[in-house]
């Protein structure tokens, strides 16, 4: 299979591998982070013995989480950095790969795949996007659970604050949003005082899915949604009000 890589689809490589997006994004409260894999496993209930697979892992907090619990999980993630980061925590039940979720990875090898943190919608087409659901359904056994958790466009249609500065450590990120009919955009300058390069800049776009694209997506590939929450707290999902869309889905076939 050939992937596309050319144009506007080189962004999450570059700044996936950036440390600036790790300061900018996961500099944050571990605890956090820790309670929602925690609500999540009371609300699954995975046998001991479970194989879990975390697609788009970064540096791997859900999957060290998810391990520390005595199951056995698999992180893979595009970018070289995150996964060299994330293989110093590897034990006997927690390994890590540098992998592209649109190639296939496993096949009916898992018990519950998770996509957390908005780790999706950044390719180009929608059969890209296609292929990385796919080679997820391949990846669970039949009866398996795929959790993704991603942002709830209609809410962010609303909502959009356009224009932000973050300052984190000497850093300070200008932050510049957009849309267009398919995609959010968001551009990020990078002004670090130690540095004595120019600003760097990058540019995010992530595809406007709904909860019926996803429908569609995921029952083509033989995943049929059983729950859906709006928020980190498991909260009922509202098209309007909530900020998240966190979906479980059961493999029947």
């Amino acid at each position: 299979m050939e992937l596309s890589d050319s144009g506007k689809n080189l962004w999450y490589k570059e700044w996936f591998n950036s440390s600036y997006y790790h300061q900018l994004y996961f500099n944050r409260d571990e605890q956090e982070a820790a309670a929602f894999i925690d609500e999540l496993l009371r609300k699954l209930n995975p046998p001991k013995n479970s194989r879990m697979l975390d697609v788009g892992c970064g540096r791997g907090r859900h999957s060290i989480h998810l391990a520390s619990k005595g199951f056995f999980v698999t992180g893979i993630d595009i970018s070289d950095d995150s996964i060299t980061a994330a293989q110093k925590s590897e034990h006997e039940n927690l390994e890590f790969f540098v992998h592209d979720m649109r190639l296939p990875f496993r096949m009916n090898y898992y018990d519950y795949a998770f996509n957390c943190f908005t780790s999706f919608g950044f390719f180009r087409t929608r059969r890209e996007h296609d292929s990385a659901i796919r080679t997820i359904a391949e990846s669970l056994k039949t009866g398996g659970t795929f959790v993704i958790d991603y942002l709830n466009a209609h809410y962010i249609e609303n909502h959009l604050q356009y224009k932000s500065e973050v300052e984190k450590d000497g850093v300070t990120f200008r932050i510049t949003r957009w849309l267009d009919e398919n995609y959010f955009y968001k551009r990020i300058v990078v002004e670090d005082e130690n540095s004595l390069e120019e600003p760097l800049e990058f540019t995010e776009q992530v595809a406007k899915f709904s909860l019926g694209d996803f429908n569609d997506m995921l029952s083509f590939f033989g995943l049929q949604i059983q729950e859906v929450y709006g928020s980190y707290s498991f909260e009922q999902y509202d098209i309007n009000t909530s900020p998240r869309l966190i979906i479980i889905a059961k493999k029947t076939k």
